[in-house]
């Protein structure tokens, strides 16, 4: 079965023998270079890296609610184009910019992972919004990290793709506003993926929550006024 940016999907191998010890040794701090702008500042949780007030709200949330249940977790705004990755106690490890979905909108199709990559259109092509629980998997060339197999939406490295889409390109831009381009799941840069995300879910199933873009935030996530 193919996932939304062409990744034909082999399902989820969880890698639930690595010990706790090479877990903890694994969580490195965030790679220099990675952080991307977002339109309001705040200090505490995020250490003076800039971040939007949904953001911000949604990852103190949940680090005081315990919404995470203990598992490492990642905050998707969605608007400005970033993640931001945290650890099992909310301490954040790393963010970076991402492409997303090329339309605009907070739910996947119906049905959509289970369809043919030809058959799904510009408009259906949505990272939705929402709280899931995610797994590091597998397809037939990558590790990648599933965060709804049977909608068939994932993290992972940036694809190369067609040379007339700029992946890479657009990951490196200085603005969000060109980061829209994929079927859905959500391309990182490699350094992010490797060094932050895989140590953080290795071993372990975690929590990424999806900001909406087209609804209010507190209509999709508890998150006090």
């Amino acid at each position: 079965m193919i996932g939304r940016d062409g990744v034909r999907r082999r399902g989820v191998r969880r890698q639930w023998c690595v010990t706790l010890t090479a877990v903890l040794v694994a969580l490195a701090a965030p790679s220099p270079g990675l952080a991307r702008p977002a339109p309001a500042d705040t200090a505490g949780r995020f250490g003076g890296v800039t971040v939007s007030n949904d953001a911000r709200d949604t990852a103190d949330w949940v680090a005081a609610s315990h919404d995470n249940q203990s598992l490492p977790f990642i905050v998707i705004d969605k608007v400005n184009a970033v993640v931001f990755a945290f650890d099992a106690t909310g301490g954040l490890r790393g963010t970076a910019p991402a492409l997303l979905g090329m339309a605009r909108g907070d739910a996947s199709v119906p049905g959509i992972g289970q369809r043919k990559l030809a058959t799904i259109t510009p408009a259906e092509r949505t990272t939705p919004a929402g709280r899931f629980k995610a797994s590091l998997g597998h397809d037939f060339e990558q590790d990648i990290l599933w965060i709804d197999y049977d909608a068939a939406l994932s993290m992972h490295r940036v694809i190369k793709g067609r040379r007339v889409d700029d992946r890479a390109g657009r990951l490196a831009s200085p603005t969000p506003s060109d980061n829209r381009i994929s079927y859905g799941c959500v391309n990182v840069p490699p350094g992010f993926y490797d060094g932050v995300v895989k140590p953080l879910f290795t071993g372990t199933v975690g929590i990424v929550y999806i900001l909406p873009e087209t609804k209010p935030l507190r209509s999709v996530f508890a998150v006090p006024d």
